[in-house]
């Protein structure tokens, strides 16, 4: 096995707890030299810029917060010798110690974490399909942070999704990690994509996360709410709550569906099909969507329900009417008839 000197780009995504000052906010790298490419409707912003050392690396590290919501950090570092077993130890360990720093004071409910990990190759010395072929059990154990050997199946379905720019650039993807070779070193525009799909993977996730404690909240309710109340107040507070909520997921989740237009640009369109693939954001999609759908049925239960105690309550006051005005009669005949005595 060669000698491979390259750089790892470790990527964190996590929900973001810092305040951003009114800045405009900046447009995504270009991809290669594509002049159409353009990201509509996503709010970025670079809040940090730093340089730390990790165990003797240099470390930079770039944050950005995506919409507001989420924090993005990529940490750039230089790794020797980067296919062999002591390179890969090293990398966990740096990795982890970025980990810890960059996400401390996270509490359990906002510690949803997206960890990616970027093998960046500008120097090979065989095309790029070679390499690949050659390095083949060593590049899967990098991408998914292994040391175990895999067998030649896994192997290739790790190193299946491909797309290159030219003969001489290459990029794999997968579901935990990443290869881009690139001899001119434009890595930077496919890791900004590589981004964006992290951070559209932790939206969904969050957005799940919420959709469920939604559907335990109005379920509980319901089965409290199982025996038979003439003061529907409470039932109207958890109806609005439920209505409210719902309009919110589904606006989050038609953010996070469109938030990606891609125009014009091949290379673009078919790098991010492969992210999504990997990334099973359309799974995610459609898990999301049949939990919303589940809460708008919920929700219409409740809304049912809130509409019978009002019946029954309206009902109930006609009765009492009816018996009041059967007492009246009852007094003004005895009245009536004490009278004529």
């Amino acid at each position: 096995m060669p000698t491979t000197e390259a750089q790892v780009a470790y990527l964190l995504a996590f929900p973001n707890r810092t305040i951003l000052s009114p800045s405009p906010p900046e447009r995504p790298q270009r991809l290669k030299d594509a002049p159409y490419f353009e990201v509509v409707d996503i709010d970025i912003r670079t809040i940090a810029r730093e340089t730390v050392d990790v165990d003797g690396v240099r470390v930079l590290i770039r944050q950005q917060v995506y919409d507001r919501l989420i924090q993005s950090a990529e940490c750039t570092f230089a790794l020797a010798d980067a296919l062999s077993s002591a390179a890969l130890q090293t990398k966990s360990r740096i990795q982890a110690t970025l980990r810890a720093r960059l996400t401390q004071g996270l509490t359990e409910a906002t510690g949803m974490i997206e960890e990616y990990s970027v093998l960046l190759l500008q120097r090979i010395s065989d095309t790029p399909d070679q390499y690949i072929e050659q390095n083949a059990a060593a590049l899967a154990r990098f991408m998914r942070s292994q040391r175990e050997i895999f067998d030649r199946t896994e192997i290739d379905e790790i190193l299946s999704s491909r797309v290159r720019y030219s003969e001489r650039d290459l990029t794999l993807i997968d579901w935990e990690g990443a290869i881009v070779i690139a001899p001119e070193g434009d890595f930077q525009s496919d890791v900004e994509l590589m981004k964006i799909g992290n951070y559209q993977l932790l939206r969904y996730r969050l957005l799940d996360e919420t959709i469920e404690r939604s559907l335990r909240t109005v379920s509980q309710h319901l089965q409290e709410g199982s025996r038979p109340s003439l003061l529907p107040s409470r039932s109207k507070g958890v109806l609005r709550q439920a209505i409210e909520q719902r309009l919110s997921l589904l606006l989050d989740f038609e953010k996070i569906d469109q938030s990606l237009l891609l125009i014009g640009d091949w290379y673009t369109a078919k790098l991010y099909h492969i992210i999504t693939d990997e990334f099973y954001l359309d799974e995610w999609k459609n898990t999301i969507k049949g939990k919303l759908e589940s809460l708008e049925s919920i929700t219409q239960i409740v809304q049912d329900n809130f509409t019978f105690s009002w019946t029954r309550l309206l009902e109930l006051l006609q009765i009492v009417g009816w018996l009041v005005l059967l007492l009246g009669y009852f007094v003004l005949f005895f009245l009536d008839l004490r009278a004529h005595q």
